[in-house]
């Protein structure tokens, strides 16, 4: 059997889940439009940096994978966690033998369908500004 359309198509379906900064701008581009030209460069780069709105950090990076609160005596932050979303791809080979009908094999290749677990960036929040800018390996 042809691997190859079967693969193709799974490719494009993995590509097509993304969202680039260029088309959440086009979709919110008169909020955009308000912002000053620096964080505009930034958001269309793909980019943070402390002080931005969670507006601004989603507009850039998209949602995040995860969201959680950490409070610390009076004061709560909220940290977004943004994960690589490559596709993960595992690969199998089986055989047997089966009551005297002869020898059987056979291989499968199966797409996990999820992140890799590792964080690559974590977005602190505290009063509503980026506070924290964490990038992980």
């Amino acid at each position: 059997m042809n691997l190859g359309i079967p693969f193709a198509c799974l490719c494009l379906a993995v590509a097509g889940c993304a969202t680039t900064p260029a088309a959440r701008i086009e979709r919110e581009r008169a909020v955009f439009e308000t912002w000053p030209p620096d964080v505009q460069a930034r958001v269309r780069a793909g980019a943070v940096a402390p002080g931005f709105t969670p507006d601004q950090v989603r507009m850039a990076l998209g949602s995040p994978d995860r969201v959680f609160t950490v409070v610390t005596g009076a004061a709560s932050e909220e940290v977004w966690v943004y994960r690589n979303h490559r596709p993960r791809f595992t690969f199998g080979v089986g055989m047997g033998g089966g009551g005297g009908s002869g020898f059987v094999s056979g291989g499968a290749m199966v797409s996990t369908g999820g992140p890799y677990p590792d964080e690559v960036l974590r977005v602190t929040f505290a009063g509503g500004r980026v506070s924290v800018l964490e990038k992980l390996k």
